[in-house]
């Protein structure tokens, strides 16, 4: 029996503490929100003439600028590491906000992504330069713009229009950054995460726990 116990505390506990700090602290927190009630799109359409909206969906949400083209990598590198994990889930949506006047760069890289991924959950959606400039300066966010009204930081917004992040004073994160895949597989896939684990758990304290988040 000692010997059991001795064999227990030797192999199996270690194995079982590397597990539950490999799974990472936030795994089992809140992710915070950085800026709350986000404003939903004016009536911006989608490449498919489509009104998208952020209200009930989990979005994650893009900026292109006006050289969608030359940034291309960014959003393979998006799609490669989080969309394709996840595009199962019918509450979840890509959004990326272009200027009027990129739609054919747009459909090229709509295109390119249907080459080998369903790209249902990719929306594209065109908007003015003014009004770009006014729904990012309503996000309240430290980072800034590029001359091109473009960003390679997308961000998670919940169900409710909240904007999430973190806010520790050591570990401030309000987007994620497509143009690192390391950005995108370590920081973003935890705290997407742990936005995962809320609705699920919200689901089966509902007893609803479907293929919706």
């Amino acid at each position: 029996m000692k010997k059991n116990i001795v064999l227990f505390v030797l192999f199996v506990l270690p194995i079982v503490a590397y597990l539950f700090f490999a799974s990472g602290v936030n795994s089992f927190t809140k992710l915070p929100t950085i800026t709350p009630k986000i404003a939903d799109f004016g009536n911006w359409k989608s490449l498919k003439g489509e009104k998208v909206t952020l209200n009930n969906k989990i979005t994650i949400l893009g900026f292109s600028g006006s050289e969608i083209l030359k940034n291309r990598g960014n959003f393979f590198n998006l799609n490669e590491k989080i969309y394709q994990r996840y595009n199962g889930f019918k509450d979840l949506q890509f959004v990326v906000i272009c200027p009027l006047g990129t739609e054919n760069d747009a459909q090229k890289i709509v295109e390119s992504l249907g080459a080998f991924t369903d790209v249902s959950g990719w929306h594209f959606v065109f908007a003015s330069p003014d009004d770009i400039k006014t729904f990012y300066d309503q996000l309240h966010l430290k980072g800034k713009l590029d001359q091109n009204l473009g960003t390679s930081n997308v961000y998670i917004v919940d169900k409710e229009r909240n904007l999430r992040g973190r806010k520790d004073k050591d570990e401030y994160r309000e987007g994620y950054d497509t143009f690192h895949p390391s950005d995108l597989s370590n920081e973003m896939l935890d705290d997407f995460k742990i936005i995962l684990y809320e609705y699920r758990a919200a689901l089966k304290k509902n007893h609803n726990a479907t293929k919706q988040l």
